[in-house]
């Protein structure tokens, strides 16, 4: 009974603080005084904002603590992305000039000087970028606490077969992940080699999923970058072991008429780079999509400034919230799920 109070009163508090914090960045000192017109536009740029990386970690509206900027261009430059001042300064290094334009890092003249093309696109040249932003930020510390998190519970498990704690909860996930998903897509010869990827894709996805909710205005499974990066390493992972099978049946598939084989050698090839890119596409389109309309609902008890529209809105983000809990373990279900159909018919034998 207890344990269910405690859950329940985390998932409040996750949704709560959720709303809480996306309120927060909407809200503005003058609202009232401001027109319906400058408060949609107020918020659109507000939910850019929150969808966007950045130089800087954000923790509250104008609280934030600057992150490591590393440039290469002519050696490597580091310095504290504080030095941009918000794209307000220009950055001097080695005998060169930084500015942050749009969230972008140019190249630009010692008064910082940004040049535009026809359609009113910067031209200077960007330099090498590998600062720590935001989302790498996330990335590192997401790692590290699921590094120790299942480092803590694999040592519990050398003394005691039914420890307690975290490892209480998570071991029922990662019995389902096994015995529903790799088991069931891959057979029990295979299984063992893919676990480990499909355990650390699932609870990676998850976790940074829920930290998305977070009022801290975390997006990294918004940007289609890192779904890129995961939706790779399956797309490697199936390509480098597959067997021999696997490859007949893209190439040559046995058992239809030659004329029909050569028809059908070019889309089977080119669905080996369609199967990942659905795979990106889906958990980056259904995470973003989320938070757009989470943020939207929001945005309108700004623009309604009535206290019917306000308890309606509290509501149905209330209500999107919880959804938003359901959405981020299935996604990162339907992603391992895929991934080990995909395994699973890397390492199909022939019957």
């Amino acid at each position: 009974m207890f344990n269910a109070v405690l859950r329940f009163s985390f998932v409040l508090f996750l949704v709560l603080s959720s709303i809480i914090g996306f309120s927060s960045e909407v809200t503005t000192e003058n609202s009232e005084g401001n027109s319906k017109e400058e408060i949609k536009t107020e918020i659109k740029e507000t939910i850019k904002h929150h969808l966007q990386d950045s130089y800087s970690f954000d923790i509250t509206h104008g609280v934030s603590f600057p992150l490591p900027v590393i440039l290469f261009d002519e050696g490597i430059h580091v310095f504290s992305s504080s030095k941009f001042h918000h794209g307000e300064e220009l950055v001097e290094s080695k005998g060169n000039y930084y500015k942050l334009y749009h969230g972008k890092i140019y190249k630009t003249d010692v008064e910082g000087v940004i040049n535009y093309d026809k359609d009113h696109h910067p031209t200077n040249a960007r330099p090498f970028d590998f600062s720590i932003t935001k989302n790498v930020f996330v990335l590192i510390l997401m790692s590290l606490f699921l590094l120790f998190l299942f480092s803590r519970m694999a040592k519990k498990y050398k003394t005691n077969l039914n420890p307690g704690g975290s490892a209480k909860f998570l071991e029922p996930i990662v019995v389902f992940v096994r015995d529903e998903i790799a088991i069931p897509n891959i057979g029990e010869k295979y299984y063992k080699k893919y676990l480990n990827f499909l355990l650390t894709i699932f609870f990676f996805i998850w976790f940074l999923n829920l930290a998305g909710m977070s009022p801290l205005g975390i997006s990294v499974t918004n940007n289609i970058a890192i779904t890129s990066a995961l939706a790779i390493c399956t797309f490697l992972i199936t390509t480098f072991t597959g067997n021999k099978n696997y490859w007949a049946h893209i190439f040559w598939m046995p058992g239809v008429p030659i004329p029909m084989r050569l028809l059908l050698a070019p889309i089977e090839l080119l669905g080996i780079f369609i199967k990942p890119f659905a795979l990106l596409i889906r958990l980056y389109a259904n995470m973003t999509a989320g938070h757009v309309v989470m943020m939207s609902i929001i945005g309108l008890i700004f623009v309604f400034k009535n206290y019917f529209a306000t308890g309606a809105f509290i509501g149905l983000s209330l209500f999107l919230s919880v959804l938003e809990l359901l959405v981020a373990a299935l996604q990162a279900y339907i992603f391992t799920m895929l991934s080990s159909l995909y395994f699973g018919a890397a390492k199909q034998e022939h019957h």
